[in-house]
């Protein structure tokens, strides 16, 4: 079995001694760097198959490092290691592109699985859209460019994240269709725990307000079933 290749970054020196020690013992090849600035710069050197990153680090932050990268390569799965665990900030990560969340202190058999999953889904990865960066979706009186994540109305242009732009693109294109919830979460979300269903309704809020120029636009919340967008 090839090794997957895994950029950990990580400012406890300790923790991530542990880290790179027990992957490696399981097939894992592991580079290490020890703050944000270091991350970003090793990220595009080494081309890691999936990124594991701290939130909280000296000179560059988790948020930061993962924003810079997500303007180049929306592709690389990323997961964050992290004590912070109000909602808001899980939100914040996943808007920057983040793929998973882990909270410390966490086993390492799980962070083992999480890893494998994200490297498998990236190595089947297939856009999820049909569009390409001419391509445009209409929305009511909106616009939609899927792959530049643009959104547009009456001229004037937003820049959407990457997952309020998937989520958008995924309830239109079922456009008066119900999509489930457990769908959405396993698509965009890599899985449909409690916690992440909690994330997806915050989404949700904020696409409702940014169609909100449109009145016959609605995204409708099927109780206990999934949402629909109608227009």
């Amino acid at each position: 079995m090839d090794k997957i290749k895994v950029l950990l970054v990580e400012d406890e020196a300790t923790l991530a001694m542990i880290i790179k020690d027990t992957l490696e013992v399981q097939n894992f090849e592991i580079v290490t760097a020890a703050d944000g600035e270091d991350g970003l710069n090793k990220f595009f050197n080494v081309k890691p198959e999936v990124l594991v990153a701290d939130v909280m680090m000296p000179k560059m932050d988790g948020f930061t490092m993962a924003r810079h990268i997500r303007k180049i390569d929306k592709v690389t799965p990323i997961l964050f290691l992290t004590a912070r665990s109000e909602i808001s900030d899980v939100v914040e990560g996943f808007e920057l592109g983040a793929n998973d969340y882990l909270k410390k202190p966490f086993g390492m058999q799980e962070l083992i699985v999480r890893i494998r999953s994200l490297a498998k889904r990236a190595s089947i990865y297939q856009p999820t859209s049909q569009y390409t960066s001419m391509e445009w979706m209409e929305i009511g009186q909106y616009r939609l460019n899927p792959t530049t994540q643009q959104l547009t109305f009456a001229g004037l242009t937003e820049r959407l994240s990457h997952r309020e732009s998937e989520l958008l693109r995924l309830l239109a294109e079922s456009k008066n269709d119900i999509v489930e919830t457990k769908d959405i979460l396993l698509k965009l979300w890599g899985d449909d725990s409690f916690f992440n269903s909690r994330s997806l309704q915050v989404f949700i809020t904020k696409l409702r307000h940014k169609l909100s120029k449109d009145e016959k636009i609605k995204i409708i919340n099927v109780r206990a079933i999934g949402y629909k967008l109608i227009y």
